[in-house]
């Protein structure tokens, strides 16, 4: 939920070989209508779904709650399956970098919302974790100059330990299962601000980098 995505569709029939990088000739051939924006759109519509099915009978029925969660495990779902065929198929659109980072912070971010709204989680966490994924989006065009900064590992565990603790929160856990929730939501938390602290050193060397670049070049 924090690099940016390659989500996309379509394309020229070719696929390319691992690692390889893909220019503006490739990103301008995709189809808009493909698998990948589907599924990203698909996540833009489950979030309002999400936070009603969420905030229904005034958020405390176990019910309501359940289906919320399968809103929200089917939008993490998709999140990770359309980047993996954007990347593996060589579909990306323009449509594709700007809606999937907007629907990944949409969801998360709704959740988190509705769940401190509800009382179920501090709102410091909250704030924490919406201001990390603000911030670093907003350092990557501070940098993009320069270079992009590729999602870490520490980066996509984070996202990892960010879904399945909201997921927990989601639904309604007692006992031991509750206090389970706490500790994974502490993780991901601890992992939020570690990896938020990375992406700013990386963000200064690769700034820094580019500037003594274009100063030796003049």
């Amino acid at each position: 939920m924090t690099g940016v995505p390659a989500s996309a569709a379509g394309g020229t029939g070719r696929r390319p070989a691992p690692g390889a990088k893909l220019g503006a000739a490739a990103v301008n051939q995709a189809s808009l209508w493909n698998i990948a924006n589907i599924l990203t759109m698909i996540r833009l519509v489950l979030v309002p779904g999400f936070v009603l099915l969420l905030l229904a009978d005034g958020g405390y029925d176990p019910v309501w709650r359940a289906l919320a969660w399968a809103a929200f495990a089917v939008a993490m779902i998709t999140d990770i399956f359309d980047g993996h065929l954007a990347r593996t198929y060589n579909l990306v659109t323009d449509f594709g970098k700007i809606a999937d980072p907007i629907a990944d912070k949409a969801i998360m971010g709704s959740a988190l919302v509705c769940l401190s709204w509800l009382g179920d989680l501090p709102w410091w966490v909250t704030g924490v974790i919406l201001g990390r994924e603000l911030g670093i989006t907003l350092m990557r065009f501070w940098v993009i100059r320069y270079g992009v900064i590729p999602a870490s590992r520490g980066g996509k565990l984070k996202t990892l330990a960010q879904g399945t603790a909201v997921g927990m929160y989601v639904l309604a856990l007692t006992g031991p299962l509750a206090t389970l929730r706490f500790w994974v939501m502490a993780v991901a938390v601890v992992l939020t601000v570690v990896t938020g602290l990375d992406y700013i050193r990386q963000a200064v060397v690769l700034r820094r980098r580019g500037q003594d670049a274009e100063r030796a070049a003049q």
